[in-house]
């Protein structure tokens, strides 16, 4: 974009009714360009290497907003539309924070979410051990600047293989600290640009993935903080689930967090080291 580009892009907002007095970037996201204009949060989506992990796709976001309107789960959205070849987003913004404490509330809120009718336009997320080794692998294959580490996670590929569940349900695809704002006493997840048909095992693995943790929250979850959490969970058959799983979403997650250690972020390097440890500690004989 050159450096004209945001005053042609909120002249062409205001044009269509869109108060947008004196707009500010916020900091944080990894996708997307995202300003604040009082009330009003503008979210432009950017075009680039596609994420091997995360989709970012406008449209499903949109989808999603409307889909789940009036439950409290998500933000108001108030409009949408392309400039320039680039799609854009208008919802209100949530006073509130980021999270950071009390993980049973989050599982309460995914119990609740899981519970959602799918709405149409959503593809099918990753079923089992089998379609998460084909997954892991397709990620491996583009850490090719590391290839003394892809080794060494291709031998710790998880031996329990864990069929597909039938129990597909809709799922956030990406509910990580960032994406939850806490206010008055409640919950929001924001940032729809993933959702899924979709085992819920994978919204429960990452929200408490380490890496994930670590980058959006600064801390990885206590043994004490992930016990609640899987207690709160409202349905016990996901949970056990989720516990057989738990070993294929660490070795996916390490050879995502091999991936973006490619762009030599240090901390990116910290959530790989993390999410390593959690693998080696999940995949031990002491812990099937």
């Amino acid at each position: 974009m050159d450096k004209d580009f945001d005053r042609r892009f909120f002249q062409s907002l205001r044009a269509q009714g869109f108060d947008l007095p004196a707009p500010q970037v916020l900091l944080g996201g990894r996708s997307n360009l995202v300003w604040r204009a009082d009330h009003l949060v503008i979210k432009l989506y950017l075009k680039r290497v596609e994420n091997p992990l995360f989709d970012n796709d406008p449209t499903r976001e949109i989808a999603a907003l409307n889909a789940l309107s009036g439950t409290g789960m998500v933000p108001s959205a108030l409009g949408n539309g392309v400039f320039e070849g680039r799609d854009w987003l208008i919802y209100d913004h949530i006073t509130g924070d980021v999270w950071t404490e009390d993980a049973a509330h989050v599982a309460r809120l995914l119990g609740r979410l899981h519970d959602q009718p799918v709405f149409d336009g959503l593809p099918n997320g990753r079923n089992g051990s089998q379609a998460l080794e084909v997954q892991t692998g397709a990620i491996l294959d583009l850490c090719r600047s590391k290839p003394d580490q892809v080794d060494l996670l291709k031998k710790a590929r998880p031996g329990k293989l864990v069929p597909p569940t039938d129990q597909l349900c809709l799922i956030h695809g990406d509910p990580v600290p960032g994406n939850l704002v806490a206010h008055d006493g409640t919950l929001t997840l924001i940032d729809w640009q993933c959702p899924q048909r979709g085992d819920p095992a994978e919204d429960l693995a990452l929200f408490l993935s380490p890496a994930m943790q670590f980058l959006y929250r600064g801390a990885v979850l206590s043994q004490q903080e992930e016990e609640s959490f899987l207690q709160a969970y409202p349905d016990p058959r996901v949970v056990e689930r989720y516990l057989r799983l738990k070993p294929w979403y660490h070795w996916r997650m390490t050879a995502y967090a091999l991936w973006r250690c490619q762009a030599g972020e240090a901390r990116d390097h910290v959530a790989y080291d993390l999410e390593k440890a959690a693998l080696s500690q999940s995949i031990r004989p002491s812990s099937a």
